[in-house]
């Protein structure tokens, strides 16, 4: 994902979202609507939700410093996990408890005429930010399925995006049905239930959101058929035997840590092994520009034990390391 096409997506959806708020808030004036009140409030969220992945993004342009070496690149995953728990806490919650209200004690739409025509208004807007959602992801998506893109994505902004805009839509529906229902029937309780579904909604979208930028705070490493392809690049220099272990991991979205043990031939001298690692590092960049932290040790093919994978490699004293990043 470029970073262009995410704050495209980003701002399309911040300016969707603030004029669609202050639409909604006026219609719920008039209608006295719980369904456009819990809306707004969601909208409003979302607002604030795009603002902080701006302010993510910024803030993971920062240069490394040595408390922090390895950069600030996981702070786009930490906002993205604070945008899920504001939309559970302010949109879900809020949405829950004013249906449930609404339900007990019901009340009649009043001017259903502005609630109509603010939720077709918004549904217009929201269309045009999930559609440039989808325009920009389809960029980086490839032949993935769009379940895959979102779980597999390590930029959080657009899966994030493209959630919350999907969500607004399926919501903006299920307000204009409580409200038609209230209106058709007279009987203000299908506003409350309307607001409970835009509750749950809002809930199971959050709880998708937190579920994967928490994986992404953890530490995710590359996808297996990365992994492979990168072992396929070291191990096609004529200095390198094999690749014993190797450890990727994301610092940031577009930053890939890797870090591996090598074998090398016991007659090759260390300019020659040096000369080695300075082409497989090569040959990755190549192929894999976000790997721009690259750790490469090697060792004796009969000091490895012949393990092709082993737990967390200890320093020994008299290895040979050559460290290279950018």
């Amino acid at each position: 994902m470029s970073a262009e096409g995410g704050s495209k997506a980003i701002i399309a959806a911040l300016g969707a979202n603030l004029g669609i708020a202050v639409a909604k808030f006026v219609a719920f004036l008039f209608t006295g609507s719980s369904s456009m009140l819990a809306e707004s409030i969601h909208s409003v969220a979302d607002s604030g939700n795009q603002g902080l992945l701006i302010l993510g993004r910024k803030r993971s342009e920062r240069d490394r410093t040595p408390k922090h070496p390895f950069g600030y690149g996981r702070e786009r995953f930490f906002y993205a996990f604070v945008v899920a728990v504001v939309l559970f806490t302010v949109g879900s919650a809020f949405s829950l408890y004013e249906g449930v209200e609404k339900i007990i004690e019901p009340h009649h739409v009043e001017s259903p005429g502005w609630a109509f025509g603010v939720l077709i208004f918004a549904i217009l807007l929201e269309s045009f930010s999930f559609r440039t959602a989808i325009k920009e992801s389809n960029t980086s998506r490839g032949d993935r399925s769009w379940v895959q893109f979102i779980r597999r994505a390590k930029a959080p902004e657009l899966p994030v995006v493209l959630l919350e805009d999907f969500a607004a839509l399926i919501g903006l529906v299920l307000a204009l049905f409580g409200v038609s229902m209230a209106v058709l029937t007279g009987d203000g309780t299908w506003d409350g239930v309307g607001t409970v579904g835009i509750g749950v909604l809002l809930g199971l979208v959050a709880t998708v959101l937190a579920i994967e930028t928490k994986s992404l705070l953890i530490g995710e490493g590359a996808d297996p058929e990365v992994q492979d392809r990168i072992v396929a690049c070291l191990e096609s220099v004529p200095e390198v035997d094999r690749v014993i272990h190797m450890r990727t991991e994301y610092v940031g979205p577009e930053e890939l840590l890797i870090a591996a043990k090598i074998a090398v031939n016991h007659d090759d001298t260390a300019g020659q092994v040096a000369r080695g690692i300075n082409a497989a590092e090569a040959k990755i960049r190549g192929q894999f520009p976000e790997a721009r932290l690259i750790y490469l040790e090697p060792d004796l093919e009969g000091d490895a034990g012949g393990q092709q994978d082993v737990p967390e490699p200890t320093a020994k004293t008299g290895d040979a390391e050559t460290a290279a990043s950018s």
